[in-house]
């Protein structure tokens, strides 16, 4: 059975920098897609970052500047590198995983549903104030 648990949310201030891991178990790595996503109050669940089985990486437009999307396959980790967050940034964070990779093959595409990513973690809060 898949799981993922995700770390390393907080609150920090504007230009501040997080890295987010999320702790992935139940799965062979290289068989799986795995990404993050985040969720702010009142918002649509938005694509961030994304790691296909080949290790390609997805990011999203808006943040591709100021994040890097990185997997340890010895410790089965996957890691959200984010720096100078913004108010903006504030949500919720999440770990999701899908085999076969439907979703983030598409990632960034308008009409994606990232919601159709076959598991979640509970999610970590980032938190960022001006």
């Amino acid at each position: 059975q898949v799981q993922l648990v995700e770390s390393g949310g907080g609150s920090v201030q504007a230009g501040g920098s997080l890295r987010l891991s999320c702790a992935a178990s139940g799965f062979t790595y290289r068989t799986y897609c795995l990404g993050w996503f985040r969720q702010a109050p009142g918002k649509e669940r938005e694509g961030v970052a994304a790691i296909d089985s080949d290790g390609n990486t997805y990011v999203l437009d808006s943040m591709k500047d100021r994040l890097s999307i990185s997997q340890d396959n010895a410790q089965n980790t996957l890691n959200l590198q984010m720096t100078n967050l913004q108010p903006e940034d504030t949500a919720m964070y999440y770990c999701a995983a899908e085999s076969p990779c439907a979703v983030v093959a598409r990632f960034g595409a308008i009409d994606v549903t990232y919601y159709d990513m076959d598991t979640w973690g509970k999610g970590t809060l980032v938190t960022i104030s001006s």
